[in-house]
């Protein structure tokens, strides 16, 4: 199975200078539950973004980046060179951005796990639509605001339409 993680705006942002734009610690968490012990991809920058945050790669998690530089190499992380790579990577593999990997990637996906942030935020980085002809919504949990998230948000899992 492929599956994509995201968190997005109704407007589709997902970054804003390789950055999250919002602070939704309950999202976090959620990642977090989704991708421990699991395989997660995504591209050079979202990479190096996590790192830059947390002085290291993922913990308990195989981190492999997507990137077209030949010559990208970090300690403990795989490297995969085009997009047809991820699915022999394991039975399990979690794509976890930036925006042209998610682009990239979605034809290859079955399930995506999105974060729904209800507010419009700028930014640079968006998420595909989702085209309610090729995915079905099959669950959807809501959470206000609170002390801590700073946008009432929702967690939804989408599944593949087949023919």
């Amino acid at each position: 199975m492929i599956a994509m993680v995201v968190a997005m705006a109704e407007n589709g942002v997902i970054g804003s200078r390789s950055d999250l734009p919002w602070y939704l610690p309950a999202d976090l968490r959620h990642f977090k539950k989704l991708t421990t012990g699991k395989t997660v991809v995504m591209g050079r920058t979202t990479f190096q973004s996590i790192v830059a945050r947390l002085g290291r790669p993922l913990p308990q998690r195989r981190n492999v980046v997507l990137t077209r530089d030949q010559s990208f190499h970090y300690r403990g992380v795989e490297t995969i060179h085009d997009v047809s790579s991820i699915a022999p990577l394991a039975d399990d593999v979690y794509v976890i951005g930036g925006a042209q990997v998610y682009a990239a990637a979605l034809e290859l996906a079955d399930v995506l796990y999105v974060t729904e942030v209800h507010a419009v935020i700028d930014g640079d980085a968006h998420f595909p639509a989702i085209d309610a002809a090729r995915w079905r919504e099959v669950s959807r949990v809501r959470h206000a605001a609170d002390a801590k998230n700073q946008y009432d948000y929702d967690f939804v899992v989408y599944e593949r339409r087949h023919p």
